[in-house]
């Protein structure tokens, strides 16, 4: 009786694990449907590469900032500058995510295929860092920064 009884914590900790594994992995969509760092990189980018300018804008603080290997970029200019890409493809790889209170600080690579402009984007792996707050119904970028 006693090693049926001892076996019943196996059997319910078989059943959780198989559940967990039923239902795949659904990616956030939309920035209202990501809960965490990386699914907010990636419906960033997302939005970018399908040019909705309306939720890029959305998705960066009016008091933006960002660092570049050309120097130091505000809001307007850094959608500008998006403005200018036509994204084919990316890819973000070694992610990851620092939570602190009401901020959450992303670091990862990109990899980017496309243009701005007539100029090709840069195809190397590039460094990122993004810093997202919290606001009352959001989450905004506040800073990013980007190194070869």
């Amino acid at each position: 009786m006693r090693s049926r009884l001892a076996l019943v914590p196996l059997l319910i900790s078989m059943m959780l694990v198989s559940a967990c594994t039923f239902y795949g992995e659904h990616p956030a969509r939309a920035f209202s449907e990501a809960t965490g760092g990386e699914g907010l990189e990636r419906v960033f980018w997302k939005q970018v590469k399908a040019a909705n300018w309306t939720e890029v804008e959305r998705a960066l603080a009016s008091n933006y900032v960002g660092t570049a290997p050309g120097g130091s970029l505000d809001r307007a200019t850094t959608i500008a500058q998006y403005r200018q890409w036509q994204l084919k493809d990316y890819s973000l790889g070694d992610l990851k995510t620092e939570l602190n209170g009401s901020t959450i600080v992303v670091t990862y690579t990109l990899t980017l295929n496309g243009t701005a402009g007539s100029e090709a984007l840069p195809s190397a792996p590039q460094h990122m860092m993004t810093v997202w707050q919290q606001q009352k119904t959001s989450w905004v970028a506040i800073a990013h920064s980007v190194s070869p």
